[in-house]
């Protein structure tokens, strides 16, 4: 089926923000005799440090700096978690976040500077606290919305089970806080449908939607998709998905996923010689993959796709849901350099999880949710920060690294090279994953002629023989970026 994805995605470069822990505003109006953790309390702990949507307007400058221009914030919206997957009320914005004046704050400053911002819409399940669940717990069968959950016995048990009286209603994952919407209800599919469009008409510029697989009804979705649509046809609809995805991306639900799979080829390569191999992200055993893996890996990913959907794929390294890159890699920082480079000159939208680009570290959920150490920048990876800015910068400012066609053109001994090409523009992009300096002949496909070569991003050096053979040295992690006008 064939369908057109926003082109702005295509130049986008997200950053993820968990906006608990990103930035409390020293203006945020909140109530008196609030009883915020101290900023940087351990990410274990239960409470609420106090970030909030105005601390992200605050920082914005300093967003614009490290050179992204999309945000996508974790949920926001009501609730009695300070993750905010529990949501109570989808048409309010968390009042500890700032309300819904501090959202239209945030999207006044980011689209003054040409900044897009994606939610996370969490409509597999709510919470304990959502109105119509508590409709239930008061009314009991009377209850006009008992078909909005599905409910096995009474009394209901949401906070009172135990093994042998276990809580008696659909619920994901079993955990008795989130219980389950019955999607198949009329009225359910509404009122989702309803906060879908609410949010896109109040300006935001897409949505990130949680565990869309739990919501197994190709139906809703399309229904999504054309209500989205209707109210932006430039808006972007992400599905969290930890595997291929083809009946997802057809044209009728999403137009990308965040692509875990191009994680894990990525840090297999890059990672290998610290990669953490006994860590599951989403369920998935990390492996350690030589330059002929990813090339098998990468032309799969490629080829299961419109060329559409790739070029807007949420190409991210970690998240929320898992453990931080420098962490993934057992601290090895020329890995995340390595693969963070490899993010950003590869088809596909890179997301930066917050905080990585000054070196946070961190295991899994809750360890890689710590809070953005704004008050003490003498933890602050300062040259880790100088790269990813230059990383980011490359790539804005070549369009051939973000909308130019993708070849692989060199894999073996430890180096991956490939070739995007935008017109009569080409870009030879050459990594070395190995220890050593590595030497490697590179044969240029027809059209690109090697004298008309000039260096990006130049660790190493290169020389042209007969214009068709390229000789390049590499250091150790490190990597050659050329651009190429073909005559």
């Amino acid at each position: 089926m064939s369908f057109q994805t926003p082109d702005w995605v295509q130049d986008a470069g997200f950053y993820q923000i968990y906006p608990h822990r990103f930035a409390r505003s020293q203006s945020a109006l909140h109530s008196p005799g609030l009883n915020f953790k101290p900023w940087g309390s351990p990410p274990e702990e239960q409470g609420f440090q106090g970030g909030d949507l105005l601390g992200i307007v605050e920082r914005l400058d300093y967003l614009q700096d490290l050179g992204v221009n999309a945000l996508y914030l974790n949920p926001i919206f009501a609730s009695a978690a300070n993750h905010r997957y529990h949501t109570y009320d989808y048409m309010q914005i968390d009042p500890l976040l700032g309300g819904n004046a501090a959202l239209r704050a945030l999207l006044d400053a980011a689209h003054a500077r040409n900044m897009h911002v994606i939610l996370d819409g969490v409509f597999n399940h709510a919470s304990r606290g959502f109105w119509a669940f508590h409709h239930i717990l008061e009314c009991g069968g009377n209850s006009p919305y008992i078909d909005w959950f599905t409910v096995h016995g009474w009394p209901l048990r949401p906070y009172e089970h135990d093994a042998e009286n276990p809580h008696n209603y659909d619920a994901w994952w079993n955990i008795p806080a989130l219980p389950k919407f019955n999607v198949a209800n009329p009225g359910v599919r509404q009122y989702l449908l309803d906060v879908a469009r609410y949010w896109i008409d109040f300006g935001i510029d897409g949505w990130r939607l949680d565990v869309p697989e739990e919501i197994d009804d190709a139906t809703f979705w399309q229904a999504f998709r054309a209500t989205v649509k209707a109210g932006n046809p430039d808006a972007y609809i992400v599905g969290e998905i930890w595997h291929e995805a083809r009946e997802w991306l057809r044209g009728d639900r999403f137009d990308a996923v965040m692509n875990y799979v191009f994680s894990r080829l990525a840090l297999g390569f890059f990672g290998a010689e610290t990669l953490r191999t006994d860590y599951k992200p989403g369920g998935y055993t990390l492996v350690t993959l030589d330059a002929r893996d990813l090339e098998v890996g990468i032309h799969h990913m490629y080829s299961i796709y419109a060329w559409e959907v790739a070029q807007v794929q949420m190409n991210l390294l970690d998240s929320h849901d898992t453990a931080r890159t420098l962490w993934t890699v057992d601290g090895d920082e020329s890995a995340l350099r390595l693969v963070t480079l490899f993010q950003m000159t590869m088809p596909g939208a890179p997301c930066i999880y917050y905080g990585d680009e000054i070196g946070m570290t961190g295991a899994t959920d809750p360890f890689s949710r710590g809070a953005f150490p704004w008050r003490d920048m003498t933890v602050w990876n300062q040259e880790l920060l100088q790269f990813f800015q230059q990383a980011i910068s490359l790539r804005r400012q070549h369009a051939v690294l973000r909308t130019g066609a993708y070849k692989t053109i060199y894999a073996e001994a430890g180096v991956f090279g490939f070739m995007r090409t935008l017109g009569a523009q080409h870009a030879i992009v050459l990594f070395n994953s190995t220890r050593d300096h590595q030497r490697v002949d590179v044969t240029l496909p027809e059209g690109v002629v090697s004298p008309h070569f000039s260096a990006i991003w130049n660790k190493g050096s290169y020389s042209a023989v007969n214009g068709k053979l390229l000789h390049v040295t590499i250091p150790a992690r490190e990597a050659v970026i050329l651009l190429s006008e073909s005559t």
